[in-house]
Order: C-alpha cells, then sequence, then structure tokens
C-alpha cells in the first residue's frame, strides 16, 4: 500500500498539480492525459452581485489553504442553454445541459497547464468565447483546453458578465463610475488578463508572451481590446474569429454612450425600476427575465452590447483599426463560409431593388448589374447578389492592415465538408477543429476531418508561440505555407478537405463591396 502511494506522489509532483496565486494555494486534476494538468474555476475578481453589481470587477478574496479547483464553475447570468427548440442547431451542437450551474457569481477562469516545475515560462492562450454578448460560457465541451496544451501552451478560459449584467450604462451608474458605464464585461476579460500577467508564471506560464483570442462575440471583443487603451501591454497577439472584420455590423459599429444610457433610462421606466439602488436589489434571476425581454427603443442591433463609453473604448473598435491606430500586434482574422450570409429577397424585382437601395444607396446600380436583376432569372440573380459580410469585412481589414506594414496579420477562410445535417461551415464551426475536440461531437467527423483538425490546432499554437502560425505537422513534415495578407498578396488560407492557399482573384461582387466599404469608412 505505501508503495502504490509513493509511485501516486512521484507522479503527482511530476506533474504541476499544486501551486501558488496571489490569494492562495491551488489543486489541479489530472486532465484526460495525465501529462496536462487542468485548474477549473479559480477567482480572478470578486463576485459582482449587490452593491458590486454594474461596477468595474473587484479584487478577489484571499483565502487560506488550499482551493481544490477541480470543476467548473457557474456559468454567467443567461438564458438555460440546452431549453427551447430542440433542433435548434446551438441546442443539439454544445448547449445541451440545462442542469448546469448558473449564477451572477461568475467570474471565474480555468488553466490547462503542461508545467511540471512552474518555471518553464511556455506560451499563453487567453479564449473569450462567443454567444452574441447575451449568452456563452467558457465551460462549453468544444473549449476543452488539453489538446493546447499538448502542442507546449498554457490555455486559459474565462467568464464575463454578459447581456444587462455586463453591458448596461445609465446616467446612474455614469455618475458613481466617473462619468462612464456599461462595457462591464469587457472589463471582466482585461481584469482576467491582468491576473494572467500577475499569475501565470506560477503554472509554467510566460506573461510576456500572451495571445488573445476569440469567435464570435469573444472576436469582437478582440477587437475591442486592440482599440482599447486600457488594454495596451496585456497581450502580444490576437486572433480574432468570424466577428465581422470592420465591415458595418454589430461589432463594427458601437453605440455612443449617450445612446446607451438612453436605453438605460428607457429599461428602468419599461421595467417600473425607480433608482439604481433598487435595480441592485432585483433578484439575479428577475433581472435575468427583465433584461432579455426588452428591446431597446434605438434599434440597436444588440439591446445590450459594447459601447463607446469614452474611457475603455473612446472610438469604435472598427473605426480604430481602419485607420491602423490599434495595437500594433500579429493578428490572425478569418470566417467560415456558410456564416450570415446575406441575400436579397427572392420573392420580387420590385423588393431586390428595394433591399439595394437601402443597403448600397448611390451604388445600388452598380450592385444590380453585378446580379444580373432582369437579364436572368430572379433566383439567378439572388444567387449572384448573395454574399459572405464577414469575408467582406476581413478582407477590407487586411487591406487596411497591410498599409501598416509594422506587424502581420494571416488571413483564413474556413469550409469543409461538415456532416451531419446541411448547414455547411455554420457560424463557429471551426471551433470543434481548432480546439481540436471532434471526438466530442456528435457529428460523424471522419478521418479527414482529424488531420484537418490536427493542423489548425498546429497552427493556431504555431501562432500563439512565435507570431507565425507555420511548422511542422506531428509526423515532422512541413505544413502548407500559409502567407501574410499583403498588398500584393492578398490571398487567405482555405481550411476546406485540406489546408491550401486560395490566391484566386475576388469576385467582382466580391471588389465592389470592399470598395462600398471602404467608401461608407471615408
Amino acid at each position: 500500500m505505501y508503495f502504490m502511494y509513493y509511485i501516486q506522489k512521484e507522479r503527482d509532483d511530476y506533474m504541476l498539480r499544486q501551486t501558488t496565486t496571489e490569494n492562495g494555494r491551488v489543486a489541479g486534476i489530472p486532465a484526460a492525459d495525465p501529462r496536462i494538468t487542468a485548474y477549473k474555476g479559480i477567482p480572478f475578481a470578486a463576485p459582482p452581485v449587490g452593491n458590486l453589481r454594474w461596477k468595474p470587477p473587484q479584487k478577489a478574496a484571499d483565502w487560506s489553504g488550499v482551493l481544490n479547483a477541480d470543476k467548473f464553475a457557474p456559468i454567467s447570468m443567461q438564458s438555460t442553454p440546452g431549453i427551447g427548440d430542440p433542433e435548434f442547431l446551438y441546442n443539439k451542437e454544445w448547449h445541451v445541459d440545462s442542469k448546469i450551474d448558473i449564477s451572477e457569481d461568475c467570474l471565474y477562469l480555468n488553466v490547462w497547464t503542461p508545467a511540471k516545475t512552474g518555471d518553464e515560462k511556455f506560451p499563453v492562450m487567453v479564449w473569450i468565447y462567443g454567444g452574441g454578448l447575451q449568452w456563452g460560457y467558457s465551460s462549453e465541451m468544444e473549449f476543452d483546453g488539453e489538446r493546447i496544451a499538448r502542442r507546449g501552451i498554457v490555455f486559459v478560459s474565462l467568464n464575463y458578465r454578459l447581456n444587462v449584467f455586463g453591458f448596461l450604462a445609465h446616467p446612474e451608474i455614469s455618475a458613481e463610475g466617473g462619468g462612464t458605464s456599461g462595457n462591464f464585461g469587457l472589463m471582466d476579460q482585461l481584469a482576467a488578463m491582468k491576473w494572467v500577467k500577475r499569475n501565470i508564471a506560477s503554472f509554467g506560464g510566460d506573461p510576456d508572451n500572451v495571445t488573445i483570442f476569440g469567435q464570435s462575440a469573444g472576436g469582437g471583443s478582440v477587437m475591442a481590446h486592440l482599440a482599447s487603451p486600457e488594454s495596451g501591454g496585456y497581450f502580444h497577439k490576437a486572433i480574432a474569429q468570424s466577428c465581422g472584420g470592420i465591415a458595418r455590423g454589430p461589432f463594427g459599429n458601437m453605440s455612443t454612450l449617450n445612446d446607451a444610457e438612453k436605453t438605460g433610462e428607457a429599461f428602468f421606466k419599461w421595467a417600473g425600476i425607480s433608482n439604481l439602488e433598487e435595480a441592485r436589489s432585483i433578484s439575479s434571476e428577475k433581472m435575468l427575465d427583465l433584461g432579455m425581454s426588452f428591446k431597446s427603443p434605438t434599434g440597436r442591433h444588440l439591446t445590450w452590447g459594447i459601447v463607446t463609453d469614452g474611457v475603455f473604448l473612446k472610438e469604435p473598435p472598427a473605426k480604430v483599426i481602419s485607420e491602423n491606430r490599434r495595437h500594433p500586434v500579429p493578428l490572425m482574422i478569418g470566417n467560415t463560409s456558410a456564416e450570415f450570409l446575406v441575400s436579397p429577397p427572392g420573392d420580387s424585382e420590385d423588393k431586390f431593388i428595394d433591399f439595394a437601395n437601402k443597403r448600397f444607396g448611390k451604388n445600388a446600380e452598380k450592385y444590380l448589374s453585378l446580379t444580373g436583376l432582369g437579364k436572368v432569372s430572379l433566383e439567378e440573380a439572388v444567387k449572384a447578389g448573395t454574399f459572405n459580410g464577414f469575408d467582406v469585412g476581413n478582407r477590407l481589414w487586411g487591406l487596411k492592415n497591410a498599409q501598416l506594414k509594422t506587424s502581420p496579420l494571416y488571413y483564413y477562410r474556413f469550409s469543409p465538408e461538415i456532416p451531419g445535417d446541411n448547414e455547411g461551415a455554420f457560424h463557429s464551426s471551426e471551433l470543434w477543429f481548432m480546439f481540436e475536440t471532434l471526438a466530442k461531437c456528435w457529428r460523424p467527423f471522419v478521418g479527414k476531418h482529424y488531420d484537418l483538425a490536427r493542423q489548425m490546432c498546429n497552427y493556431w499554437t504555431n501562432f500563439a508561440k512565435t507570431g507565425n502560425p507555420n511548422g511542422n505537422d506531428a509526423d515532422g513534415s512541413a505544413m502548407p505555407q500559409w502567407s501574410p495578407f499583403t498588398e500584393d498578396s492578398p490571398y487567405a488560407m482555405l481550411f476546406g478537405e485540406k489546408p491550401e492557399m486560395d490566391k484566386s482573384e475576388v469576385s467582382e461582387l466580391t471588389a465592389f463591396l470592399i470598395e462600398n466599404e471602404t467608401a461608407a469608412r471615408a
């Protein structure tokens, strides 16, 4: 018995199963691969409850003894995952656990590390989940950090406040906050990044080699940090996946503080809330129900979203980025081929023309000519006029960045065959691949998908290590070369059946759309 204990102790000592943070000692658990240690549910800020609701994140409390970081913390306040239409894509894909704990006390993070001693200085990747800033959580099944950690990375995922809890602005909140409010979810993300700066060395990570990356609203958050004067110095590379780039859209244009405060006032009035003190006394569950039921009178795409608040964000991120005034770090950006396609109406030519006039204004005639409306069938014209706005926004970002010439940008498009239904390469489908977590998915993935996932995870982690995604595959052979996006080489890495640079010329429609977006930003 003593002999077996000795062997187990030696194994545990060989991996970094315990370490010390600024608040106290923590104990992790072996991942499925015991060479990786997972630490789950470490507090990085005080619970944002009671009087701390709608305040910037505060310092986490110290603890005595050893904190067992062996299970995920509750997820941020949001609609219960998996409730509703069982055929809804994301309910089938990963929001499957309706019994998951949900709490306003949500500011916790998770760490996967390959460290043995804590002195290794592995590169660090900090993940920011998507979900439209209304939903999402770091413990979603596809976000398992083990495969990333196996490649010599310390992986961190974090929770942040969402919806009305994370992005409410109101004059009373601004008055107590030095003239600004909103963006509490972004402040949470930054608080976690600052925690990484102060603590990640204890997990074997290098605080001077940090990559932030996120998808959808997480990618939009990355854009915000690239533009925020508050976030400079806390990351050294960035990956923005499927956030629309710098085209018009939910992350291209933000609400002003004045408009967001008016939305907050309208919300209080609609909900029958007299003042901020009363709002903070309402239960989490009731506040969530109120916040999710209310619709902004300003017509914002997201009732609760990122605000140009004058402090965290002085200007819309897309404007800062398009003018090359962002933090000058290496970038990776991209999108999937079948996400949020924009199509003109297909039920009448009059509606088609009205769509063109509203979207393109004085350039509508050019768009209509490119679709062939009136010369081909309406169905053919609709097909010819359909486009991926995220692709346009990312290509425009690449062209603007090419003028900077000081930090590389690597652009990808994700377009493999996705089995199981007819969704195609849908918004978020690349997550299974770049996290290399296909085995957790219900879809009947086969060998070619696993090969692509392995290589994508390689590219992502190579980029985190050096700012260049290129390198060798697991067998030592060189992966296809991924060239940065430049004026002379404005190309994307296409993740289809296999990775390959797509050097085809952009279509006339795409060129028109890029030109139109450029003019709209002038």
